[in-house]
């Protein structure tokens, strides 16, 4: 994506190829770049496969969480995930030095490109995504300090994004995340997070069939309400009803929950617009999740 942050680590279609070449040779064939993400790269291999390669060294630890979780986690959820189909291992002499991953290529495309009708056709199965992964989570589960935690904990960094200008209605946007922090803390137990669940990372069906969620580099624990953030970042004022009518018909979820899910999606929001501007597909995305969450 254009509004990626700028790699650390080199990756292009003949680095991946000589690395496939060299670990996986059975699985070898046509290479080229499909994305840059914000921590990823994204290549097609073949017709059947993708390779996952990290593009900022910040990524290597979540790319290890991938690796680790996703098989245990494939299983019992209701729609595809990346979960990976050969792990690479870093290789110095190809000039790589990061673990990677070659995983199912998954049919769809990104619910960014969508408009907001079209992808309320996915939102009782999101919900249903939501539900079954959101169940309590080992003890070892990947920690992550900017997803799950208490949004006291990301407080310094939303009322900065809202005092520097770049983020359109501020001012009553401040109100919203007054009211998420004023929500009771999550009670319960920690659950099973994607933890970056908007638009970019969800495949669509032309339908808007919901097709695959991808990317899980911000795989975590913590508060059900950072997943359920997707109400407002993926939904308009009708798909959100579903989207929370489904969610609670498969559990129960307390105003508290979804006043602090309102301010996840403020907090995540902000953070693109911030970054990405409004004038890119993804910043559009951004300052369209935060017109939602005005409207509630």
């Amino acid at each position: 994506m254009a509004d990626a942050p700028v790699p650390d680590l080199h990756v292009d279609a003949v680095l991946v190829a000589r690395l496939v070449a060299a670990q996986h040779p059975d699985l070898a064939g046509p290479v080229r770049l499909v994305a840059n993400g914000w921590d990823n790269a994204i290549f097609r291999l073949g017709d059947r496969y993708g390779v996952r390669m990290p593009r900022r060294a910040l990524a290597v630890g979540l790319a290890l969480n991938e690796h680790r979780w996703l098989p245990q986690l494939a299983p019992r959820l209701p729609v595809a995930i990346p979960s990976p189909v050969r792990v690479g291992r870093p290789t110095p002499e190809l000039g790589y030095e990061a673990p990677w991953s070659i995983v199912p290529w998954l049919a769809g495309e990104s619910a960014v490109g969508f408009d907001a009708a079209t992808r309320g056709v996915a939102a009782a199965a999101l919900a249903a995504f939501v539900a079954d992964l959101g169940v309590p989570a080992p003890r070892d589960a990947p920690a992550n300090p900017y997803r799950g935690v208490p949004l006291a904990a990301r407080d310094a960094d939303v009322r900065a994004r809202l005092a520097s200008g770049r983020v359109p209605g501020a001012a009553r946007l401040g109100a919203v995340w007054e009211r998420a922090l004023a929500a009771s803390v999550w009670p319960g137990p920690d659950v099973w997070l994607h933890g970056d669940l908007h638009p970019a990372n969800l495949l669509l069906a032309p339908s808007g069939a919901l097709t695959a969620v991808v990317d899980f580099g911000d795989v975590t624990a913590g508060d059900p309400a950072t997943d359920l953030a997707t109400a407002w970042l993926t939904f308009d004022v009708q798909s959100r009803r579903i989207f929370r009518e489904e969610i609670e018909r498969r559990r129960g979820v307390d105003a508290a929950t979804w006043d602090r899910a309102r301010g996840w999606a403020l907090l995540i929001a902000s953070a693109v617009v911030a970054q990405a501007g409004t004038s890119s597909a993804f910043g559009r995305m951004g300052a369209s999740a935060l017109e939602q969450v005005l409207l509630d």
